[in-house]
């Protein structure tokens, strides 16, 4: 590969322009994240919790096995966010249909009313971004986010996030 690193053409891989781009991520995310961050110190809970009930909302019928896969965390740390999801009325676990050792969550409709309160601000932040940037810029967001994703995940997470919103598993 031939070394693009002084070509004008290519100064967004220069040292800086990376950095840049890692800082403005930093940035990004805090700000992200700063609306639900209020919505959730109100209940007691932290991001975790969000990223529990965000994609427990978007799998619903998912095993815990599956969860811990997506969030790549112990056992450990997931038990003591779940389980207080659940025994304050935000999660719910069924046994599966097939194996009854299986705990199938969902989200119970004051969970869903929790979602709805996180992603608003989000959605309408990264509606207002897009618009602004428009159909082009979007793609190569989206091209860019992808390609920060680890070569070995990066099939599963795209087509996780590609699926229809209604798709239900089958326990």
């Amino acid at each position: 590969m031939a070394d693009t690193s002084s070509d004008p053409a290519f100064s967004y891989l220069g040292d800086d322009e990376l950095i840049r781009g890692i800082e403005m991520l930093f940035y990004a995310y805090r700000d992200f994240t700063s609306d639900p961050d209020e919505i959730l110190k109100t209940h007691g809970f932290g991001r975790a919790h969000h990223r529990v009930v965000h994609f427990v909302a978007r799998n619903p019928g998912m095993t815990v096995t599956e969860l811990l896969a997506i969030l790549k965390v112990t056992k450990q740390s997931l038990s003591r966010v779940l389980s207080q999801l659940v025994a304050e009325g935000f999660v719910r676990q069924d046994k599966g249909r097939r194996d009854r050792r299986q705990r199938l969550l969902s989200l119970t409709e004051k969970g869903e009313t929790l979602f709805a309160e996180l992603s608003g601000p989000q959605k309408a932040r990264v509606a207002k971004a897009y618009r602004e940037a428009g159909a082009e810029a979007v793609a190569g967001y989206r091209k860019v986010l992808s390609d920060l994703l680890n070569a070995a995940d990066r099939a599963a997470v795209l087509k996780s996030v590609a699926r229809p919103q209604d798709i239900r598993h089958e326990r």
